[in-house]
């Protein structure tokens, strides 16, 4: 009676807050509010100025988006070509990666040992951590469980408050080589205490770097391959930062600018990065993938996953919201080169897996939806496979669980938010604070006898 009693209160109590917080979209156009802080022709509302990271998707001409190949910089250096230059030299990228967002420069090769034994050293949670925050209070999500030990990591920090740029880096260093330990942890709790498997605890391993010790911890022999390690090292790299203008990028900018510190700042920025808009899209992928697989009898075949892709953008299958989730982007519009760089490995990977045939299903979906929307919107329509399309089969493929997708990109991304937290307490002390038009009217006061019922 109780629960009834309760679930018809919020139930009233729901409606009651939907009706007074509904405010009519044609009040945006009015007040000339740029929603999603995005400008009419779709470009983004222009709010800093950072030079950690570039993304380019498009030319403007005359105001008007005019399609291109896209590209993506790290402190002006070309993701392709910085992908290139450590591939063929036969090592992994990551650490590289960090440490040119952070200082802005490509480390010499003495620079970039020290920066990873630096790493090593930090890799390690702090004594009882692990037993006490992660053992003892195990999540059902990840990412809750990487939010709630950031801020108990605070409380092990003897200068948590102290925003100076040299203890900032302190931190975010820590935190930068503590994430994958956590996420790795965190997800071998989930798997024991709600999943009835055994629980295994590998400390992490000096010398063999980020990607290679998430395999190390999250696997029961700690068996793994060089190309897998070499394809996670490069999801890493092309996870690491996407500019300022990104959801979780300017969630740090924003809350670094309170002058807070270091822990809350990254804390609302995976927040941020767990809603599955932004980081929890491959998550989406993988379900839609599964519902293709459930519903077409040859994946195979072409006209078949055509008409089911059909159905999808009709809004009569899957979700129902007639989204073809792993296509298009709010930047790129011919090409995402993060989706291009992981597409080659991912078949490489594929090929080592003997899973060629599903490799096959994702590229086909990506090759009839631009037929699709090109048939739908007209010939001149640009549309792209974006990096969610392939990082989650890439995953799939590593044998990594779907619970651990938004966290890895967590672990990759805290290197381009701490860039980003540094760059803002360096540059611009102002606080961000943009205005809200009010569209409410102002009401007298009621006195409580007075109210009606």
């Amino acid at each position: 009676m109780t629960s009834l009693f309760h679930d018809r209160a919020y139930s009233r109590l729901a409606e009651l807050a939907e009706k007074n917080n509904f405010i009519h979209p044609d009040l945006y156009k009015q007040h000339n509010v740029k929603r999603g802080l995005r400008n009419e022709n779709g470009t983004g509302v222009i709010v800093g100025l950072t030079s950690v990271g570039n993304v380019q998707g498009y030319e403007l001409v005359n105001q008007v988006k005019v399609p291109a190949a896209g590209k993506l910089y790290y402190r002006g250096i070309n993701l392709e070509d910085f992908v290139s230059g450590f591939q063929n030299e036969k090592r992994r990228g990551f650490e590289e990666c960090i440490y040119l967002l952070l200082f802005g420069v490509l480390p010499s090769k003495l620079e970039l040992e020290e920066f990873n034994r630096i790493l090593d050293e930090e890799r390690e949670l702090p004594g009882s951590f692990t037993e006490n925050m992660i053992l003892k209070i195990p999540s059902k999500d990840i990412m809750n469980k990487l939010q709630r030990s950031i801020l108990v990591l605070y409380s092990q920090d003897e200068n948590p408050d102290d925003t100076s740029i040299s203890n900032v880096l302190r931190q975010c260093i820590q935190l930068i080589a503590r994430f994958p330990t956590i996420i790795s942890y965190g997800y071998q709790a989930k798997a024991h205490y709600f999943n009835k498997k055994s629980l295994f605890i590998h400390s992490p391993q000096k010398g063999i770097g980020t990607a290679e010790n998430i395999l190390f911890m999250i696997r029961p022999n700690n068996k793994y391959s060089s190309t897998e390690a070499e394809i996670l090292d490069l999801s890493f790299v092309i996870h690491a930062e996407h500019g300022g203008g990104n959801n979780s990028a300017f969630a740090t900018h924003v809350v670094s600018s309170s002058g807070t510190d270091t822990y809350s700042a990254i804390t609302a920025a995976v927040g941020s990065l767990k809603g599955p808009k932004h980081g929890g899209a491959n998550i989406r992928v993988r379900e839609m993938i599964e519902d293709i697989k459930a519903n077409v009898s040859d994946t195979g075949n072409r006209d078949q996953l055509k008409d089911y892709l059909w159905k999808i953008i009709r809004k009569e299958a899957f979700s129902g919201e007639g989204l073809i989730y792993g296509m298009g982007h709010a930047i790129y519009t011919k090409s995402d080169p993060r989706a291009v760089l992981l597409k080659s490995k991912a078949l490489e990977l594929a090929i080592e897996k003997d899973r060629v045939e599903e490799f096959n299903l994702y590229k086909n979906i990506e090759e009839l939806s631009l037929e699709l929307f090109k048939e739908l919107k007209g010939e001149d329509f640009t549309i792209c496979a974006n990096v969610d399309l392939y990082s989650g089969f890439v995953y799939e493929l590593l044998n990594i669980p779907p619970e651990l997708y938004t966290p890895l990109f967590a672990a990759a991304r805290i290197s381009g938010w701490c860039a980003h937290r540094i760059e803002q307490l360096v540059c611009d002390n102002k606080i961000i604070r943009p205005a809200y038009a009010n569209t409410g009217p102002n009401i007298a006061y009621t006195l409580l006898a007075e109210r009606k019922k």
